[in-house]
Protein backbone atom coordinates (compact mmCIF):
# COMPACT_ATOMS: atom_id res chain seq x y z
CA UNK A 1 0.00 0.00 0.00
CA UNK A 2 1.21 3.46 -0.87
CA UNK A 3 1.59 5.52 2.30
CA UNK A 4 -0.22 8.45 0.65
CA UNK A 5 -3.34 6.23 0.39
CA UNK A 6 -3.49 5.80 4.17
CA UNK A 7 -5.57 8.91 5.04
CA UNK A 8 -8.13 8.13 2.35
CA UNK A 9 -8.33 4.45 3.24
CA UNK A 10 -8.62 5.03 6.99
CA UNK A 11 -11.30 7.73 6.82
CA UNK A 12 -13.45 5.96 4.23
CA UNK A 13 -12.80 2.54 5.77
CA UNK A 14 -13.92 3.70 9.22
CA UNK A 15 -17.01 5.38 7.75
CA UNK A 16 -18.06 2.35 5.67
CA UNK A 17 -17.30 -0.11 8.48
CA UNK A 18 -19.41 1.91 10.92
CA UNK A 19 -22.24 2.09 8.39
CA UNK A 20 -22.19 -1.69 8.01
CA UNK A 21 -22.08 -2.31 11.75
CA UNK A 22 -25.07 -0.01 12.23
CA UNK A 23 -27.09 -2.06 9.69
CA UNK A 24 -26.09 -5.44 11.13
CA UNK A 25 -29.25 -5.88 13.20
CA UNK A 26 -31.82 -4.14 11.00
CA UNK A 27 -35.20 -5.76 11.33
CA UNK A 28 -38.82 -4.97 10.65
CA UNK A 29 -39.63 -1.54 9.21
CA UNK A 30 -35.99 -0.45 9.09
CA UNK A 31 -35.04 -3.45 6.92
CA UNK A 32 -38.14 -2.95 4.76
CA UNK A 33 -37.23 0.72 4.24
CA UNK A 34 -33.65 0.00 3.14
CA UNK A 35 -34.88 -2.83 0.95
CA UNK A 36 -37.59 -0.65 -0.61
CA UNK A 37 -35.09 2.01 -1.68
CA UNK A 38 -32.86 -0.62 -3.25
CA UNK A 39 -35.79 -2.24 -5.10
CA UNK A 40 -36.67 1.14 -6.60
CA UNK A 41 -33.23 1.36 -8.20
CA UNK A 42 -32.50 -2.31 -8.83
CA UNK A 43 -35.81 -4.19 -9.33
CA UNK A 44 -34.34 -7.75 -9.12
CA UNK A 45 -33.53 -7.04 -5.44
CA UNK A 46 -37.27 -7.54 -4.86
CA UNK A 47 -36.67 -11.31 -4.87
CA UNK A 48 -34.47 -11.01 -1.77
CA UNK A 49 -36.36 -10.75 1.55
CA UNK A 50 -35.83 -7.38 3.31
CA UNK A 51 -34.03 -8.75 6.38
CA UNK A 52 -31.76 -10.91 4.20
CA UNK A 53 -30.98 -7.91 2.02
CA UNK A 54 -30.17 -5.79 5.08
CA UNK A 55 -27.76 -8.47 6.38
CA UNK A 56 -26.10 -8.77 2.96
CA UNK A 57 -25.73 -5.00 2.72
CA UNK A 58 -24.30 -4.84 6.24
CA UNK A 59 -21.86 -7.66 5.46
CA UNK A 60 -20.74 -5.97 2.26
CA UNK A 61 -20.11 -2.69 4.06
CA UNK A 62 -18.27 -4.41 6.91
CA UNK A 63 -16.08 -6.36 4.48
CA UNK A 64 -15.30 -3.30 2.37
CA UNK A 65 -14.62 -1.10 5.40
CA UNK A 66 -12.31 -3.72 6.94
CA UNK A 67 -10.49 -4.23 3.63
CA UNK A 68 -9.85 -0.49 3.39
CA UNK A 69 -8.44 -0.48 6.92
CA UNK A 70 -6.11 -3.44 6.32
CA UNK A 71 -2.92 -2.15 4.70
CA UNK A 72 -2.01 -5.59 3.31
CA UNK A 73 -4.90 -5.45 0.85
CA UNK A 74 -3.81 -3.69 -2.36
CA UNK A 75 -5.26 -0.25 -2.98
CA UNK A 76 -6.28 -1.27 -6.51
CA UNK A 77 -8.45 -4.05 -5.06
CA UNK A 78 -10.18 -1.92 -2.44
CA UNK A 79 -10.47 0.88 -4.99
CA UNK A 80 -12.33 -1.47 -7.32
CA UNK A 81 -14.60 -2.44 -4.41
CA UNK A 82 -15.32 1.21 -3.68
CA UNK A 83 -16.12 1.91 -7.33
CA UNK A 84 -18.59 -0.98 -7.39
CA UNK A 85 -20.22 -0.14 -4.09
CA UNK A 86 -20.30 3.60 -4.76
CA UNK A 87 -21.63 2.94 -8.25
CA UNK A 88 -24.57 1.09 -6.73
CA UNK A 89 -25.29 4.05 -4.47
CA UNK A 90 -25.07 6.48 -7.39
CA UNK A 91 -27.52 4.22 -9.26
CA UNK A 92 -29.83 4.49 -6.27
CA UNK A 93 -29.56 8.29 -6.44
CA UNK A 94 -30.37 8.41 -10.16
CA UNK A 95 -33.26 5.94 -10.00
CA UNK A 96 -35.03 7.24 -6.90
CA UNK A 97 -37.73 9.82 -7.72
CA UNK A 98 -37.31 13.22 -6.11
CA UNK A 99 -33.56 12.93 -5.56
CA UNK A 100 -32.82 15.29 -8.47
CA UNK A 101 -34.86 17.36 -10.88
CA UNK A 102 -35.89 15.98 -14.29
CA UNK A 103 -32.88 16.18 -16.60
CA UNK A 104 -30.85 17.89 -13.86
CA UNK A 105 -27.98 16.04 -12.17
CA UNK A 106 -27.96 18.44 -9.21
CA UNK A 107 -29.60 16.99 -6.11
CA UNK A 108 -32.76 18.27 -4.56
CA UNK A 109 -32.75 18.88 -0.83
CA UNK A 110 -33.93 15.27 -0.40
CA UNK A 111 -31.26 13.94 -2.75
CA UNK A 112 -28.19 15.47 -1.13
CA UNK A 113 -27.73 12.52 1.23
CA UNK A 114 -27.48 10.08 -1.67
CA UNK A 115 -25.66 12.37 -4.11
CA UNK A 116 -22.78 12.72 -1.69
CA UNK A 117 -22.02 9.02 -2.12
CA UNK A 118 -20.49 9.87 -5.49
CA UNK A 119 -17.30 10.61 -3.52
CA UNK A 120 -16.93 6.87 -2.99
CA UNK A 121 -16.63 6.38 -6.75
CA UNK A 122 -14.05 9.17 -7.01
CA UNK A 123 -12.03 7.84 -4.09
CA UNK A 124 -12.20 4.31 -5.46
CA UNK A 125 -10.99 5.43 -8.88
CA UNK A 126 -8.16 7.39 -7.25
CA UNK A 127 -6.96 4.35 -5.30
CA UNK A 128 -7.35 2.02 -8.28
CA UNK A 129 -5.64 4.22 -10.86
CA UNK A 130 -2.87 5.46 -8.58
CA UNK A 131 -2.02 1.92 -7.51
CA UNK A 132 -2.05 0.56 -11.07
CA UNK A 133 -0.15 3.46 -12.65
CA UNK A 134 2.22 3.72 -9.69
CA UNK A 135 3.17 0.05 -10.08
CA UNK A 136 3.60 0.48 -13.84
CA UNK A 137 5.89 3.48 -13.32
CA UNK A 138 7.94 1.53 -10.78
CA UNK A 139 8.36 -1.32 -13.25
CA UNK A 140 9.50 1.10 -15.97
CA UNK A 141 12.09 2.62 -13.62
CA UNK A 142 13.34 -0.81 -12.59
CA UNK A 143 13.61 -1.91 -16.22
CA UNK A 144 15.55 1.26 -17.06
CA UNK A 145 18.01 0.58 -14.25
CA UNK A 146 18.51 -3.01 -15.41
CA UNK A 147 19.14 -1.85 -18.95
CA UNK A 148 21.66 0.72 -17.73
CA UNK A 149 19.60 3.75 -18.64
CA UNK A 150 18.88 6.76 -16.55
CA UNK A 151 15.82 6.28 -14.34
CA UNK A 152 12.88 8.34 -15.57
CA UNK A 153 10.76 10.34 -13.20
CA UNK A 154 7.05 9.62 -12.86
Amino acid sequence: MNLSHLPLRVTIGAYVLNSGLSKLNLEGEAAVSVHGMAVGAIPPVKRVPPETFARLLAGTEIALGAALLLPVIPSALVGAGLVGFGGGLVRLYWATPGMHGPGDPRPTQHGTGLAKDSWLVGAGLTLLLDDLFGRAAGKRRALGRRLGGRPRRG
